[in-house]
This record gives C-alpha cells, structure tokens and sequence, in this order.
C-alpha cells in the first residue's frame, strides 16, 4: 500500500453549498522510482464568505514505476575514426554482454560531430523516465591528443533516435576560451541537480602549457592558476541542445579526468569517481551533500588491480542495493567489474574480456526495461553469420557462374593437411550465394584421374565456354609432378560444372619464364572485348599468356611477366594469386601480398588498358585485409564474381580460422572461405572490403 501523508487547514468554519477542485501534478524519478507529488485545492464559496483547505499529500511506490530488467552499455572501441563510434551492448546481470547491431555503430560520428568522431559515451535517463540523455567528447585522436575543444549533446524518448547538439567551447565563449590554448575538452557526463533544476553536464578542460600566457589571457581570473586537467561544469537548456558559461566543479590539485557522480540515499552523498594523473595513476573519489557544494577527496586509490585503468563507470545492481564500479584495463584487454555496499569499499568481481567484436572503451551503463531491451534488439539485431559458406577447412576459392545451369560454383583447394598436402578438388553449388551443396569430388590427384600428378592439388581455376554450341569446362589446377621437380599446373575439361572432369594427360605450364618462384595459383580471364582468353599464375612472380584455341595449352610466344614492381607487406609487394576481370573499360588485376599463414595475408590491385598490362598500381592498393577485432585474419586469394547483367560484384576469399591463428597451430592450412560485396568508386576505383562474418544474400 502506498504511504500518504496530509495536512489540512481551515479558514472560518461554515456550511458549504458547492465545491471546487483543482489538482497539480509533477513527476520526478530518482534510483529507478517515480514520484508523483499531488497538491489539491478545495475551494468552497457561500454568498460573500469563504473557506480555503489545502490537502499535501505525498504517494510513493505508485504504478507508473518501471520494472528495470537489463542493463545498457554505451560506448566506443579505439582509436580509429571507424573506431571512435557510439556502440551499444546489453546485459542481464551488469557483466557479460551481448553486441547490438553486429557490433556496429548505432550513431554515425559523422552526422554528430565536427570532428566526425566521438569518444565516452555516457547515457542517463531522465527524471521523467522516459527521456534519455547522452554527451560525447567531440574528438578525432588521430588529430592528437590535444586536438578536441568541445562535446556533443544527444536527446532521445526510445534510445533510437536521437537530436544532437555539438558544442564548440572557443565558438560559444570566445572570451573565455582560446583555441591555441584549449586542448581538452573530456570525458562529458550528466546528471540532475534537483537544486537547480536542471541537467548538469560535467567534464574535465585541459589546456596547452606551451601557450600558457595565451590562456590567462582569454580565461576568467579563477581559471588563471590551472595548469592541469579540472573538472568542469555547465547547465543545459530545455532543450539539452546549449549549455551555460562553464565552471570550476572540482579541483583536485593534479590531473583530474574521467569523471562519473552518482547520489546514494544510504548516506545522502554525491560520489564523484575519478582518474588521477601525475601523482599516482588510478580511480579516486570525492564525496559532497550537494553537487555545487564542497568536494571532499577521500585521498585512496579504488580499482583492485596493478593494470593501468581509466573510464570508470558506476552503476547501481537492478532490486540491489550493491552499486558495481566497472572500468577500462585498457592497456591489459579486459573491464573490470568490482562491488560495494557502501561505494567506499570495492571487491573485484570479475573481468570481462574485451576482444573479436566486443573492445570497449570508456562506456557507462544503465538500467532498462524489459520492453525497451527488446525495441533495442529489434532495432540493431545480430544477423545471422553466413561467413564462412561452406563447412570445414577449404582454401583458393575460384567462383564461377553457370549459363548452362543457371548456379553459381565454387572450386576450392582442399585443405586442413600439413604441408598442404590435400590431393582432392571438390565442387560446391549454390542458387543464391548464401546456401551451398557439396556436389562431390570432381579430380583426386592420387587416383588415375590425374597420370602427371599424385598430390599437393592446389588453386584451382575454371572457365566456361561455349564451343560449337555446347558448353565446355575448363578446370586448371596445380599439382606436384611423379617425377618431382616443383610444382607445375595442368587441365581437365568436362561437359558439366561438376563434371566428370577428364585431364589432358599432361602439365600445361612445366616451368618458370623468370627462373625462380612456384608455377602455382592459375587464373584464367576470357577478355569480353576481344573474345580471346588469357593465362595468369606465379608465387614470386606474376606472368601471363594467351591461351590457344584448345584452352589446354598456351601460346608461349605470348608469355609476359607482369609483376607489380615495389610496395612492402603493408601494402602491394606481390606474392602470389593473381585474378583479373575486366569493367567499363578496365582490367583489374588483384594479387596476394606476404604469406598465406600471416593474419596480414592481403588483397591489393592495380590497373590496365590492356589484359597482358603494363599494371598500374592503384593509388590505395590495399582492398581487403584483416579485422583483428572481429578475429577475421589473413583475408586474401580471391576470386571475383559480376552477378549477369548486373553492375553486381562479389568478392570470394578465405581467411585463416580464428581457432588456428597461433603459428603453433598451423594456420596456413586452417583456412575457410567467405563472401563480402565488392564496390567501386564513381571514378572506377575500388572501394576497401570489410570482411564480415554476416557474409551476403544475393542482391541484398
């Protein structure tokens, strides 16, 4: 039952004819309970006399009190501008969490910011309950460290959409801020102030000890002596779209950032946690009855680890009174989650890994309801991974469309043998890219399919043709001769994609034009201009040919080599796989860089007017390559596929299984293969690849 208090007074006692009523209402919350306070007027006339009674009550624990079932963690991922993204995650107890949207940002820091990038997300909601507010530092680190001068405002009703306002400190106070001097503007939070009445938004100001006088000069008489990071403090409007004139809040005599308040009722206190720099490093407090009063330091440090720590976060436990103080290890990987009764004494509870998707940085968290965690979830829903399609470990992928069958076809190398020493070529068929079927074993180099080779059957590659109206295919592969002396490559021809495949009896290519490198990692382009089809191939060398009418054998007349010449293991040194498709009157030429067990194992181009070059090496080379993050590693050897008459394009590739990346474990023949769009630029240049484990849906 809900408690009522009342008081009742009387002017001049009488008999009442008629009554008047009015009732007044406001609505706060505070700690996850809402409170109404209700003020009724009884108003009561007979002739020229009067009575005035005035009833106070006050209701609590009343319906329109939310149930609070999961929390919400707020926060961004490095130091990147990709990484410099508000990302959401859930929680159902306050430690492990759950990615929303794939991990994805769910606000473009472009849209929000004049850095185009954020950092320290923290989210609050609102007195009423059913507003939620959010500031971010306004920062691009990849400007520095000392580059940032302002934060943004955020403003939503359901953590969907959100208004912004971005706050540029020199623009809004000239007179107070110089943009020379002023570097920092960090770590934004809020919080009501039930005093005032209104939204407090705090932060931390650093300014430039190197143009110091510059400061003095544009900063108030109190702000003269600050050499170090302070914390700051500012009303916003209505709105949460202006702030006032900003103030000293708390000074803690050093380096002071990264600061998060939050009111007790068990001791009536506003705790202010904190990071200090240049007298010791870690989370402190300071403790105040209200937040514009005196702050007292309680002079310990309260993180329970020797790691270097920083973004605390505190944040109360749903039907609990335990309060959780959680910050970023973020030298050593991991959150660290600690408890207290009091918030004075901290117990560590657990540390949360923060690797593949989910690598916070500096967030908060708080509670919500059942009902709003799965509006969330509606919203920004993981995707079912379709990377990699096809089970177990296979390599090289080469992708063909069928206009015989109307299907699309991977030929793979199969692998997951040390020493690559898989002897089978199997075929997989799909309708729509996302489902795949096993159609057998087409060529096994230790049978006599093959009479040249016994094994090491690598990187295969087909072409289709129709010959005297009748489809004919291709399949070139590379194979270890019986006789030995390295590897060479050689063809088997079929009516069907997935055969029966019947080998030419012989090697193709049985040497190198260069004298060195590996005669492996074929590809074979029919030009749609000229009709004439073109040989490629080479570890350590790119060369390439025509191919005769036979398509069995090539013109040696014609050989070329075509390496690209220069760039290092971080951008274009060729290694190996070549692959070229041509489009709107240029052939792209793609090639692997560094080694295939390396998790930098890469995709760069380059481009020609010609389908045996000279290649121009792009300007920006490098199209895919790893997402350490998202534990995708050594993403490279592809193939390309153009949907039919479509401007459609679908990059085929494999990556090392993140289970096998230790060198240990062998991960250069632990590799899977997987699917990502392929995009061009308006100029014809292509775009990077993100490599995800979503993977595609044909015409998604």
């Amino acid at each position: 039952m809900p408690f009522v208090f009342f008081s009742v007074t009387f002017i001049r006692p009488f008999r009442f004819r008629f009554h008047f009523f009015v009732v007044t209402l406001q609505q706060s919350s505070h700690e996850n309970n809402i409170i109404f306070y209700f003020r009724i007027m009884n108003r009561k006339v007979f002739g020229s006399f009067f009575a005035f009674m005035t009833v106070s009550f006050f209701l609590c624990g009343c319906a329109r009190e939310k149930k609070m079932e999961s929390y919400l963690f707020a926060y961004f991922t490095g130091n990147s501008p990709e990484e410099e993204q508000i990302c959401f995650a859930l929680s159902d107890d306050g430690y492990n969490y759950t990615l929303l949207n794939d991990g994805e940002p769910v606000i473009a820091s472009a849209d929000i910011a004049r850095k185009k990038c954020v950092r320290d997300p923290h989210i609050l909601r609102g007195e009423d309950g059913d507003t939620f507010y959010m500031v971010v530092t306004d920062m691009r680190s990849n400007d520095g460290w000392s580059s940032n001068d302002g934060l943004v405002l955020l403003k939503s009703s359901d953590l969907i959409h959100w208004t912004s306002s971005a706050i540029d400190f020199p623009d809004t106070w000239p007179d107070m801020f110089n943009r020379e001097a002023l570097t920092q503007v960090w770590a934004p939070q809020t919080i009501y102030d039930p005093v005032e009445k209104k939204y407090m938004v705090y932060y931390s100001i650093g300014w430039n000890g190197a143009t110091q006088q510059a400061a003095r000069e544009s900063r108030t008489e109190q702000d003269n002596h600050k050499t170090h990071y302070v914390i700051y403090c500012s009303y916003a409007n209505e709105d949460f779209t202006e702030l006032s004139r900003p103030e000293i809040l708390y000074d803690h005599g050093a380096n002071t950032i990264d600061a998060d308040i939050v009111y007790s009722d068990a001791d009536k206190l506003y705790h202010m946690f904190f990071k200090t720099e240049g007298e010791g490093n870690g989370i402190q407090q300071a403790t105040c009855e209200t937040l514009r009063g005196t702050w007292k330091p309680e002079g310990r440090y309260l993180q329970q680890t020797k790691e270097a720590v920083e973004g605390s976060g505190v944040f109360k436990l749903i039907g609990s009174d335990e309060w959780i103080l959680m910050y970023d290890c973020y030298m050593a990987g991991y959150y660290q989650f600690c408890k207290s009764r009091d918030l004075k004494n901290f117990e560590r509870i657990c540390d949360t890994q923060t690797r593949g998707l989910f690598t916070p940085r500096h967030g908060t968290t708080i509670a919500i309801t059942a009902q709003e965690a799965e509006r969330l979830r509606k919203h920004w829903p993981n995707t079912e991974a379709r990377n990699p399609v096809i089970d177990g470990f296979r390599a090289d992928p080469e992708i063909l469309y069928s206009k015989q069958t109307g299907k699309y076809y991977i030929y793979p190398t199969t692998d997951g043998t040390p020493g690559w020493g898989g002897h089978k070529f199997n075929v997989y068929s799909s309708a729509d890219l996302t489902d795949w079927k096993d159609e057998g074993t087409i060529l096994d180099l230790k049978t006599d399919q093959v009479t040249w080779a016994d094994g090491n059957a690598w990187a295969p590659c087909i072409e289709e043709k129709l010959i005297d109206g009748k489809y004919r295919y291709f399949f070139y592969f590379s194979g270890n001769p019986v006789g030995g002396g390295g590897k060479q490559i050689g063809v088997a021809v079929a009516d069907h994609p997935t055969g029966p495949f019947t080998d030419s009896g012989r090697p193709m290519i049985s040497k190198s034009p260069v004298g060195w490198g590996q005669e492996i990692d074929g590809d074979v382009f029919t030009d749609p201009v000229s009709g004439q089809s073109y040989f490629y191939w080479g570890n350590g060398y790119m060369a390439a040919a025509k191919l005769n009418d036979d398509m069995i054998s090539i013109d040696t007349t014609s050989i070329v080599v075509l390496t690209p010449q220069g760039g290092s293991l971080k951008d274009y040194a060729y290694r190996e796989a070549p692959y070229v498709f041509y489009r709107n009157g240029l052939y792209y030429f793609l090639w692997s860089v560094d080694d295939t067990g390396s998790p930098n194992y890469h995709v760069a181009y380059g481009t020609s007017r010609s389908p045996l070059g000279p290649i121009e090496v792009a300007t920006h080379p490098v199209i895919l390559r790893q997402d350490y993050k998202r534990q995708i590693y050594g993403t490279a050897h592809n193939s390309v596929l153009q949907v039919p008459d479509t401007d459609e394009w679908y990059i085929v590739y494999h990556r090392i299984n993140k289970d096998y990346i230790e060198r240990d474990k062998d991960p250069g023949v632990h590799r899977e293969v997987c699917i990502d769009r392929l995009h061009f630029n308006p100029d014809g240049t292509i775009r990077p690849v993100k490599p995800t484990q979503r993977g595609v849906k044909l015409g998604e």
